[in-house]
């Protein structure tokens, strides 16, 4: 552009124009050439982005988290809660000697309804002797609210309280009868929690946890009323059961050791335990995100799951909630931690085709984020604890919980789920790719006209026309009807296929080869033909201000045209609805009420050099600028009629 305008300058100079109008053409064909609008269109584009990604309960904290959003290859997602309702329920109970409970519980799944009488004394002793290794380590609490029961703290320690309650175990009567003296808190890292209490003579522990780490903590195992030696392989087939069911499993153990001087215990105090039994807790798939991941399939966005549970449950949730993954695609922790040793190839290896992490500890979490991103993909991570902060962090986009997010997480993160729900996350995705499809309407229009401003004045000066439009006439087309119009495409809907294509290369400039060709094309229409217009009006006998008037209305018709042209990128303006953007037909009647009501505003008229024009001139006008539309129409049919071919192509 800006070799355009120097050598206008210089067919001026030849021409012996009056360097005052060379100096006032450059400055107006600088405003043509330069989109000054478009900082403003692009932040009320991000504006409307943020605030339809609010309705859809996705919070933005980084304006521009919302087009990085539509470009996400990859959503690596936890479970517990995101995928499922976050509702846990104690459903089965298994003992070591095999026996089973299947639990009923109410509405509320707070308060249970079967009984224990179907037990022998020793079974419901039995029983009752696991629930009370729930309930102790346990950082819930259990409120009467009017007839129902209430929890407050994490899903799982609540119900496994309600549990324990089903069972007749009531924490303060048990912690009345054991005392607390110590506590050693859940955390991802050990995968336990244990407590400590006085006993009579000795201190009783309680420990609960992932099964795998406790049966390693075990050198026994409860059998009726008494214990037996532990049979490790029996208990782990006893786990992988109740997981291939889609149960978080739970095991549960109990020691006694001596007490310490100085009243101090840790995980080294966890040896020679008695296993107690396991909890199975059903934590359904939210209803909607079958479909969600679906739409994510495709758009040609890749789903992983990193969970902290069993890898036969992360495996039963995913096949529920429609992953698509095989056998050989599930990876644990210590698989994890094996290909970190060997470095980050091994690691990149691994990531490039396993679908679900399971017993993943959250120091992985960011190792497993950054390997995916060296394998290519656009990573949206989502996490809520204290120890997701890095990975939501140098991900390129980072998806924190809304409810049972920590602070660190939030404020790590790029956007914020406020329902914690997997399926917001595809909606933001989709309201991302509008966002960034409205940025590029904006641009191509912006471009467009303004080029074409710039090719007339290179078609009408060499061939010794005077100056097509005054100063004054392009910076009224560039920063008054065209600025109305603008703004009004930010606010444009979605067109209902964004999740339909795949996701577009994020190092892909905004002006592609796609682009570039349609502002080439509808820059040639603009430009020759305003310019044949201009020059068969001067050789109709039209003295140059009225040429100019015609020639400037003219323009703001080719902009009104263009702005319905740029509604879609693939689809034709005539299946657009019409009305699905009252801004955008306010904005076009704006520009042209404004030039109509230019012609005829005394002082505005004179400092424009316009004036009323006839109907036949409106309707050839019209015409003219109705050839745009034309072209693009035919343009993007051809494209349509291309993709279809080569897509047909890719099939067979």
């Amino acid at each position: 552009m800006a070799i355009a305008v120097v050598a206008l300058i210089a067919v001026g100079f030849v021409r012996e124009m009056p360097f005052s109008d060379l100096v006032l053409m450059a400055i107006g064909l600088a405003v043509a050439a330069i989109p000054e609008g478009l900082p403003v269109a692009i932040s009320v584009a991000l504006a409307i982005g943020m605030r339809r990604m609010a309705a859809v309960h996705v919070i933005v904290r980084k304006m521009p988290a919302i087009e990085s959003l539509g470009s996400c290859t990859l959503i690596a997602t936890d479970k517990t809660g995101t995928l499922t309702l976050n509702q846990l329920t104690v459903t089965d109970i298994c003992l070591p000697d095999g026996t089973s409970l299947s639990c009923v519980a109410t509405e509320d799944k707070r308060e249970g309804t079967e009984s224990l009488h179907a037990f022998s004394p020793a079974g419901r002793r039995q029983i009752a002797r696991l629930m009370r290794a729930a309930a102790l380590p346990n950082e819930a609490r259990l409120v009467h609210d009017g007839d129902q029961w209430k929890g407050h703290g994490d899903t799982v320690d609540v119900a496994l309280l309600a549990a324990a309650r089903q069972a007749g175990i009531a924490p303060d009567q048990i912690l009345q009868a054991y005392p607390p003296r110590s506590r050693i808190p859940y955390e991802p890292d050990l995968k336990f929690a244990a407590s400590f209490h006085a006993a009579e003579g000795c201190v009783r522990v309680f420990v609960k946890g992932a099964p795998e780490t406790l049966i390693d903590m075990c050198e026994a195992m409860a059998a009726d009323e008494r214990t037996i030696a532990i049979d490790r392989r029996h208990l782990l087939r006893q786990k992988t059961r109740m997981a291939e069911r889609g149960l978080r499993v739970l095991a549960f153990a109990e020691g006694e050791i001596a007490p310490e001087p100085d009243g101090r215990y840790g995980p080294h105090h966890l040896v020679n335990l008695v296993f107690l039994g396991l909890a199975g807790m059903q934590d359904p798939v939210r209803p909607e995100v079958p479909s969600a991941i679906r739409a994510c399939y495709g758009a040609g966005i890749e789903v992983v799951m990193v969970t902290g549970d069993d890898p036969g449950t992360a495996g039963a949730i995913a096949r529920d909630a429609g992953l698509r993954f095989k056998a050989h695609q599930v990876a644990t922790g210590d698989t994890v931690r094996d290909a970190e040793k060997e470095g980050e190839d091994a690691l990149d290896r691994l990531t490039r085709n396993t679908r679900i992490y399971a017993r993943v500890s959250p120091s992985q979490k960011l190792a497993i984020v950054l390997s995916l991103a060296r394998n290519g993909h656009f990573v949206a991570v989502t996490g809520d604890g204290v120890n997701d902060a890095p990975a939501l962090k140098h991900a390129h986009v980072g998806v924190a919980m809304g409810h049972k997010g920590t602070d660190v997480a939030k404020e790590s993160a790029d956007i914020i789920l406020t329902d914690d729900n997997f399926a917001s996350i595809v909606a933001g995705v989709r309201e991302g790719r509008v966002s960034y499809a409205n940025i590029r309407k904006v641009v191509f229009m912006l471009v467009s006209t303004g080029a074409a401003e710039v090719v007339l004045f290179l078609l009408a000066l060499p061939l010794g026309l005077p100056m097509p439009l005054l100063p004054v006439q392009l910076l009224w087309l560039n920063l008054v009807t065209n600025g109305i119009q603008d703004v009004a495409l930010a606010a444009e809907r979605a067109e209902g296929d964004e999740l339909s294509y795949r996701p577009r290369d994020p190092r892909e400039p905004i002006f592609d080869r796609l682009m570039i060709r349609r502002i080439w094309h509808s820059t040639l229409v603009m430009g020759c033909g305003g310019f044949a217009i201009f020059w068969w009006l001067l050789a109709q006998g039209y003295e140059e201000t009225q040429a100019r008037n015609l020639l400037l209305l003219l323009f703001v018709l080719f902009e009104n045209f263009q702005t319905f042209n740029s509604r879609s990128e693939h689809h034709s303006v005539f299946r657009q609805p019409f009305f699905s953007n009252p801004l955008l037909l306010i904005g076009v009647l704006a520009a042209q009420g404004l030039h109509i009501a230019a012609m005829y505003v005394p002082g505005l008229r004179d400092v424009l050099q316009v004036s009323p024009v006839s109907f036949a001139e409106w309707g050839i006008l019209l015409l003219v600028a109705s050839s745009v539309l034309v072209v693009m129409e035919m343009e993007k049919r051809w494209d349509g009629r291309h993709l279809t071919r080569r897509s047909a192509r890719s099939d067979t």
